[in-house]
């Protein structure tokens, strides 16, 4: 498969540009794994939760609000949705939000920190993520992994992701399913083309994303 030179050179760029950046992103992402505290390690998989079809700016800034004053501990769905207006589905994104509560916060244990621990890989910890977590899909679970530290090889294919996978070449079409096994076909090939092109997958992400909108957050 030949890549345009000039796209080449400009992913190089970026990544040269924004790599110290993407660094310490990392490095923040594997202190929550290792040492956050159990509420953000959660807090972590919320903002996950609130991403599809949403800016991730705003679902963090949603995932200040309703965290203040333990209110996401407590509160119903109907309680949580009106403070969700900055992300799409509101109503049903709160619900998940209480499902998962009920699920890893229990007794005032959170518990999900030590069942991702029982699983060696990224992929089955991801397959346990979407299995037992509602509203939870491959792409959210990946982007959790990847924001706790877990991760840092799996492919978190938004459509910022997709779009620049189909410039490559690499994908034909922008509107493809993201089913698990055609998830991870897309994946390996991601995989394949960080490999070759020399920019670390952790990296690819970012350096995707910058090429989009101009920002390395999460």
């Amino acid at each position: 498969m030949k890549i345009e030179k000039g796209m080449m050179e400009e992913l190089f760029y970026i990544y040269s540009e924004i790599k110290e950046r993407v660094e310490e992103r990392l490095d923040e992402f594997k202190k929550l794994g290792n040492t956050g505290k159990d509420r953000e390690f959660f807090l972590e998989l919320i903002f996950c939760m609130l991403t599809p079809q949403s800016k991730a700016r705003n679902a963090d800034r949603t995932v200040r609000v309703i965290s203040k004053d333990d209110f996401i501990w407590k509160a119903t769905p109907e309680e949580i949705a009106p403070f969700l207006n900055l992300v799409r589905f509101k109503n049903k994104k709160a619900e998940y939000i209480c499902l998962a509560r009920e699920r890893f916060f229990i007794n005032g244990r959170f518990l999900l920190r030590n069942e991702l621990k029982k699983y060696e890989s990224p992929e089955e910890k991801r397959d346990f993520l979407v299995e037992n977590v509602k509203g939870i899909g491959y792409k959210e679970a990946s982007h959790f992994l990847r924001n706790t530290g877990f991760g840092f090889e799996l492919a978190i294919l938004d459509r910022h992701v997709v779009r620049n996978l189909c410039r490559l070449g690499i994908l034909e079409d922008i509107d493809v399913n993201l089913f698990r096994k055609n998830y991870i076909e897309i994946e390996k090939k991601m995989r394949g083309f960080a490999l070759d092109s020399k920019i670390p997958m952790p990296y690819l992400d970012f350096v995707f994303l910058y090429r989009e909108i101009g920002d390395v957050f999460k």
